[in-house]
């Protein structure tokens, strides 16, 4: 039985059936932005490993990392002891985002369920019963438990949980468009915070961008608002840039389009280019010193892997690699490439909307029905990407050369001709 027969019969893939309902490609290597497959076909990667590969595969500086660290220390358990490479990187984290005091764990969803106990414990050092979270409709933040409770309940891929999942609080989201008009889910959010504030532990949102729950793009303002709000009513304001963090709309972080800082910000995916699995919570030292000068006194989360040597070694080459090089420079030409090819797909009658953000490129369909049939037909000409639903979308690596991205959206776009033709 070689290795594609074992996946199939045993190995579950994210959102899927087991024997898997849909077409799994078997990967052989990966080099810059390419996938290289089995049966040799070449794909341009327009997912960039699910928006984590910001500096594309085999990176010298980051392969090097790697090793040099295997070397030394591969892991060690992180209560009670301390190494160089987690002080290195929380520095450099507390450097690029303002804030103080830095939790470094496993994934993107667990930063959250970190960040959301963290809100609750704040909230109880202070003598505060103040255990629900508002958010917005659209929301998505992860598929942990608490992460779910906090996405969409009815516009979300995990809707079928509530039932048992903790009822939190959410609002209007902001309308589509950077420059669009907010004013309606602002009053929405001043409402829910005058009528809920007394049991709200924090606030949280994904800034500039809603991700999974529709790549929606909305105005800054909305983001000076909530900040408002959440310092009048003593609300912590929670920043899950785990997909926005690192460039990916422009900015290093989102919240930099609208020139605020959060109280807690959660970061993943690009925080090691790619190569390894780790995310961090962030918070402000007025977070921290409430919850340490308690009677509880300690935050009240301890993962197996947490502050892995590897990925902290990795994570700091990847942030220095960022600031040493012109990433904003290649983001900004990756978002005029992106208007430039997506006017295309504007009057293709089944396409609703389009629109771009950095190294994000939109196209969303009016029907949901398609998105097997254009991932298969964009495989078939040379390009990876994985449609959602409605959404046609490439979040590309900042490396990505011009032709291969022109090529990513021509091929996304004529996929779309395609299925109208028929």
């Amino acid at each position: 039985m070689n290795w594609l027969d074992i996946d199939k019969e045993h190995v579950w893939h994210p959102y899927n059936s087991l024997p898997s309902r849909s077409t799994l490609l078997p990967v052989k290597s990966t080099d810059k932005t390419t996938i290289f497959l089995e049966t040799g076909e070449e794909l341009i990667d327009g997912m960039s490993s699910w928006w984590s590969a910001i500096h594309g595969y085999n990176n010298p500086r980051l392969n090097e990392a790697l090793k040099s660290q295997v070397e030394i220390m591969p892991h060690i358990m992180f209560g009670g002891l301390a190494h160089e490479k987690a002080a290195v990187l929380s520095k450099l984290l507390v450097d690029i985002t303002g804030l103080h005091s830095v939790f470094l764990c496993d994934s993107g969803s667990v930063s959250v369920e970190v960040s959301l106990k963290t809100a609750i414990q704040y909230q109880e050092a202070k003598g505060l019963k103040k255990y629900k979270f508002l958010a917005c409709e659209h929301a998505y933040h992860g598929d942990t438990l608490a992460a779910m409770s906090v996405c969409d309940p009815n516009n979300s891929m995990h809707s079928i949980y509530g039932s048992y999942l903790p009822k939190h609080i959410f609002t209007k989201a902001p309308a589509l468009g950077f420059d669009s008009d907010c004013s309606e889910a602002i009053e929405a959010l001043e409402l829910n915070f005058e009528k809920h504030h007394e049991e709200l532990a924090g606030f949280i949102i994904e800034p500039i961008v809603q991700g999974a729950g529709g790549m929606r793009i909305y105005n800054p303002i909305y983001l000076k608002k909530a900040r408002e709000l959440c310092d009048k009513y003593d609300v912590l304001f929670i920043a899950d840039e785990i997909a926005t963090g690192f460039g990916h709309t422009g900015k290093m972080f989102a919240c930099e389009w609208a020139d605020i800082k959060p109280d807690i910000l959660t970061l993943g995916k690009g925080l090691t280019g790619g190569y390894m699995t780790m995310a961090a919570m962030i918070t402000s030292k007025n977070v921290s010193q409430t919850i340490s000068n308690s009677d509880l006194g300690i935050l009240m989360h301890g993962p197996t892997f947490m502050a892995n040597p590897l990925a902290c070694a990795v994570a700091i080459e990847s942030i220095n690699l960022l600031l040493e090089t012109s990433w904003q420079e290649r983001v900004l030409k990756i978002e005029k490439i992106f208007q430039e090819e997506l006017k295309d797909a504007k009057n293709i009658k089944i396409v609703k909307d389009i629109r771009n953000i950095g190294a994000i490129g939109v196209i969303e369909l009016k029907d949901e029905s398609h998105a097997q049939e254009i991932q298969d037909y964009c495989v078939k000409n040379g390009v990876w990407i994985r449609p959602f639903g409605k959404l046609i979308y490439s979040i590309v690596a900042y490396t990505i050369e011009e032709n291969d991205l022109r090529k990513v959206v021509q091929v996304m776009i004529e996929a779309i001709k395609t299925i109208k033709s028929k």
